[in-house]
């Protein structure tokens, strides 16, 4: 059965890796089919909106997209789209694996770990936000309800995926009211899983570990700030963000996207890897019961790692977006 996707081609980098993208899921026969829609730049060009009415009902009738990166200005300009996609479709599970691959620039070897982090409340809430030249004010707001969710669903994933344990991770010595009220309801939540070993850590204690002995980590649960600069951290023990898929799940839609930006001072340049945004489709592909097939694509990807095939030179290569694509492409089809 074929099952139709909303494709966001992106800024930047974006449109290269999802062409490159999309010819391994073509070639890998997943069933898909593809519904283009525009957001970012793009769209402010051809539409004169960063995020048109006709996107976001697509993805509502399809349930699933699949999204490059998109730009987002620092400091001032307008908001996140990624930001205002998560709040839009309440997709309040960030879910960010870091897993060791071959011949990567890493430090480290045997690092399988998954970030779940609360997507929509917290520090990243739109409300409550002013600046002026002599002061700058943002709210935490976090809820029973969204604690709840997020906790549920890092030990729900630990338990299907045979996970040992979860880390609540947490700044509840300081912020004690919006960090304490998540530390207190993700332990009341682990308590429902006993045969899941549930461990607190303080956020700051957290980064040392991960950087010191990363193996003691298996799934982390935490907060949208410190979920967004812990699965960042984690991207750099196994290579960088261009290893980084992340999957964004709701209860009606998902978005699976590359974590890494739209780096426009090498668009068009055929330099970029496109490994973030293929795992993110295999991440989808898990999502969309087609476990074969993501496993397939993980396959071709770790061979292709394996043999130094066409590389691009982030990974220490001398190929480029397309001859790299090609190298996954041959392994796909066997």
């Amino acid at each position: 059965m074929t099952q139709k996707i909303a494709v966001i081609r992106g800024d930047g980098i974006g449109p290269e890796i999802m062409d490159a993208t999309l010819e391994v899921l073509d070639a890998l026969g997943a069933g898909l089919e593809y519904d283009f829609v525009e957001a970012g730049t793009t769209a402010l060009e051809s539409q004169g909106d960063l995020l048109p009415q006709a996107t976001l009902d697509k993805i509502k009738e399809h349930g699933i997209a699949l999204k490059s990166p998109l730009t987002t200005p620092v400091g001032k300009g307008f908001s996140s789209i990624n930001v205002q996609l998560r709040r839009h479709f309440d997709l309040y599970a960030n879910v960010r694996p870091a897993i060791s691959f071959p011949n990567t620039q890493s430090r480290y070897q045997n690092i399988d770990l998954i970030t779940v982090r609360e997507n929509t409340e917290g520090a990243y809430r739109a409300e409550g936000q002013t600046r002026d030249d002599n002061e700058a004010r943002s709210e935490i707001v976090v809820t029973r309800k969204g604690c709840e969710r997020i906790a549920r669903y890092a030990f729900e994933l630990a338990r299907k995926l045979g996970r040992k344990k979860v880390t609540i991770v947490h700044k509840a010595n300081i912020i004690k009211s919006a960090s304490g009220l998540f530390l207190d309801i993700a332990q009341e939540v682990g308590k429902e899983y006993p045969e899941i070993e549930a461990n607190t850590m303080i956020v700051d204690n957290a980064c040392m570990q991960l950087v010191m002995r990363p193996e003691q980590f298996d799934v982390i649960v935490t907060t949208n700030l410190f979920g967004d600069i812990l699965s960042d951290l984690c991207a750099g023990l196994v290579g960088g963000l261009g290893l980084a898929p992340g999957a964004n799940i709701g209860e009606n839609a998902a978005i699976f996207e590359a974590v890494h930006g739209s780096a426009p001072d090498i668009a068009g340049k055929g330099l970029a890897n496109p490994c973030a945004l293929l795992l993110a489709a295999a991440q989808m592909l898990d999502h969309l019961k087609k476990t074969d097939e993501a496993e397939r694509l993980r396959k071709a990807i770790i061979d292709t790692l394996t043999a130094k095939d066409s590389l691009t030179a982030d990974l220490g290569g001398e190929g480029n977006t397309k001859s790299f694509t090609q190298a996954i492409v041959s392994r796909v089809k066997g």
